[in-house]
């Protein structure tokens, strides 16, 4: 399985000549680099290293498409992460800025260190940096202690693919949520300033708090809480079909939509305060009424929206005012809605092996399950709408023959090429 989009765009790059047997310098260290490609928490054979340390077995051809698409493959993992969003769940959204590996690897044929250019593709940052060490340090674990050396390894190679999955350089202000650690760190001028605990979403898959980035726009003072249909259906009709009285006494109403909406107060789902940041999950940082819950242990009891433990000290950081002026608009009882200065990052992770803001290692249970999955999308051979199947050809390409698609995909050595 090769990735013929990747290929495509970087042969045009080079009018569809072969390019390693003229730069072999750059072949080798970018062999090299593949088969080392386990520091990165990436499988080597995902890069066809087990095909290309054998290549006399190798036509020139096989030879040449392998290792441009090993060296493509590689860059883009880095670059992206090596499993792509069609290939994950779709609560697992994050994705970093695009990169043209294509002419990344183009540009490392002239490179004297092609291996740290692609390579340089990582992140870099201090938590990316501290999972590789930890990695090293699992795999340096003696032989007795197999199970717990493998389930170390697992276990960070799957956060450092995370890891890939976020910005190379996150925003100086931002706020990230972990949900494996439910918690809230907030930063300013890259430096942490308030952390905070939350509740997350509940176990079962429909109720999870998803992984995506949104900005937070506004803070919303006194907010109603409008109730999303399928949370209608699902627990408050069976409530009012026994209770009659039940939205009155909730200071609820039914809309016209079958959703239903609960009037503002200090009782109200939302609580006093929610930050409007627009996603596709309509998922939200907001109070809550019941404080008490922040006492648990298990925070995982909501419909996969985020409740802050103080978020009135979090709107007044976003709104850059005092916190009497943030009590003072709550107290008016009314709504309103209150435009941060500028928009903040807001990313929504899940990352059970990290780096905390005081720079320490830390694991965190995965209780969604997901680490097994994403462990066995990294070990196997890429499958998404980006590859095509490919006949390499027996054809020996040198001289004046030049590499060209077929129609179905495959290549082929000739004078011409047709996409």
């Amino acid at each position: 399985m090769l990735n013929t989009d990747l290929l495509k765009r970087f042969y045009d790059l080079h009018d569809f000549e072969p390019v390693w047997d003229s730069h072999p310098a750059q072949a080798k260290a970018v062999l090299k680099a593949i088969a080392q490609a386990g520091d990165q928490g990436l499988d080597p054979a995902s890069f066809h290293a087990d095909l290309l340390r054998h290549d006399k077995n190798l036509t020139p051809l096989e030879r040449e498409l392998l290792l441009s698409d090993a060296a493509l493959s590689y860059a883009d993992a880095l670059a992206h992460g090596a499993v792509p969003p069609e290939r994950r769940a779709d609560n697992q959204a994050l994705v970093p800025a695009a990169v043209d590996v294509a002419a990344v690897v183009s540009q490392a044929l002239d490179a004297a260190d092609p291996a740290a250019m692609l390579e340089s593709l990582a992140p870099t940052t201090p938590g990316y940096r501290a999972l590789q060490q930890a990695l090293q340090t699992c795999r340096s674990a003696g032989p007795t202690e197999r199970r717990k050396v493998l389930d170390c390894q697992h276990r960070i190679e799957v956060n450092l693919e995370r890891q890939r999955w976020l910005p190379r350089a996150m925003p100086a202000d931002r706020i990230v949520v972990n949900v494996a650690d439910e918690r809230l760190v907030a930063y300013r001028d890259d430096r942490p300033v308030l952390s905070a605990r939350v509740i997350v979403g509940q176990d079962t898959q429909r109720d999870q708090s998803p992984e995506f980035q949104a900005v937070i726009e506004a803070s919303l003072f006194n907010p109603p809480w409008v109730v999303p249909k399928d949370i209608v259906t699902r627990e408050m009709l069976p409530r009012i079909s026994r209770d009659p009285n039940y939205l009155a006494r909730n200071r609820m109403i039914m809309l016209p939509n079958g959703e239903i909406e609960q009037m503002a107060g200090p009782e109200a789902g939302l609580g006093l305060l929610m930050f409007d940041m627009p996603n596709r999950f309509d998922v939200y940082l907001h109070d809550t009424p019941d404080r008490s819950l922040f006492n648990r242990v298990n925070r995982r009891i909501s419909h996969s929206c985020i409740r802050v433990q103080n978020p009135r000290e979090l709107a007044a950081l976003l709104l850059k005012e005092p916190l009497r002026t943030v009590d003072q608009d709550i107290a008016t009882g009314k709504t309103t809605r209150h435009t941060l200065p500028m928009g903040v990052p807001v990313f929504v992770i899940y990352q059970t092996a990290f780096v905390d803001e005081n720079g320490m290692l830390r694991y965190a249970p995965d209780f969604y399950n997901r680490d097994p999955v994403l462990w066995n999308l990294l070990h196997r051979p890429p499958r998404s709408t980006r590859v095509s199947t490919l006949a390499i050809g027996p054809a020996y390409v040198g001289g004046s023959s030049r590499l060209t698609f077929n129609a179905a995909g495959s290549f082929n050595a000739a004078g011409s090429h047709v996409f």
